[in-house]
């Protein structure tokens, strides 16, 4: 991995990458440098020795308290579209990360910070975390992806909610509605998300890749997502690990997957 400015990213032995937003001083704010970056080690993630991602936020308070305001004065119509589109498609990226990403949410995640958790594939979420979409009060809506994302995860109903009120809402209200898997203490917060990674990285890697593609098929009309699956299905029956993992359950041993 190269060296960023506004971000740190390590992959540990067990192969992990470790993303770090890292802007402290503006609570992990989302400025355009730092979207470009977690764009770029995320695209990175795809071709290195890396098993999954987890991304956190540096410092206590925040795992990302939204976009950066200072970047908002004088924007217009245009400027906006291509910041959108931009945040998008870096969020669009992580979501179609064939390797497991698992946020790991430290503090507030409002705005951009609550959009990019929505992207990973999993949330783990430390107790005195904080979620929320306030771009109402900045005459805005959600742009990088939170009028999409949020109604599939907690329905509808909330989602409308959360995106007309700009409510906070604490982790564990989080947890009850569905926008997170986990809320555990803060200093077990990297080591759960770590493992939720390491437990997804010991499955078939195909099947988890193509897991991952099913469940975003679940987006459409029933008819085309059971296509998909069984398209999906047929994928992962041409696969050796397949074959290893059938094997291995007959004989009562454990399976050694390749990722073929």
């Amino acid at each position: 991995m190269p060296d960023f400015q506004t971000l740190l990213a390590e992959t540990d032995a067990d192969g992990v990458l470790t993303i770090t937003l890292n802007r402290p001083d503006a609570l992990n704010a989302l400025n355009k440098r730092l979207v470009g970056e977690l764009g770029q080690a995320v695209r990175m993630a795809r071709t290195e020795n890396v098993r999954g991602i987890v991304i956190t936020g540096s410092g206590e308070k925040a795992f990302a308290a939204g976009a950066d305001i200072s970047e908002f004065a004088g924007m217009e119509s245009l400027d906006a579209h291509r910041f959108a589109a931009r945040g998008q498609a870096v969020f669009s990226a992580i979501e179609n990360s064939p390797k497991p990403v698992v946020a790991a949410v430290n503090g507030f995640a409002l705005g951009g910070g609550c959009e990019l958790a929505m992207a990973c594939h999993l949330r783990v979420a430390a107790e005195t975390a904080q979620f929320g979409q306030p771009e109402v009060n900045l005459g805005l809506i959600a742009g990088f992806g939170g009028t999409q994302r949020l109604p599939r995860l907690v329905g509808r109903g909330i989602a409308t909610e959360l995106l007309l009120t700009g409510d906070r809402i604490s982790a564990q209200r989080a947890y009850e509605i569905g926008l997170v898997n986990r809320v555990v203490p803060a200093t077990d917060l990297i080591e759960v998300a770590r493992q939720f990674v390491l437990t997804i990285a010991s499955k078939a890697p195909v099947a988890v890749a193509m897991s991952l593609q099913a469940i975003r098929a679940s987006d459409l009309p029933l008819p085309q997502g059971l296509q998909q699956e069984a398209a999906l299905f047929a994928q992962c029956a041409g696969t050796e690990d397949f074959a290893e993992g059938v094997m291995a359950f007959l004989n009562r041993e454990t399976p050694e997957f390749v990722g073929r």
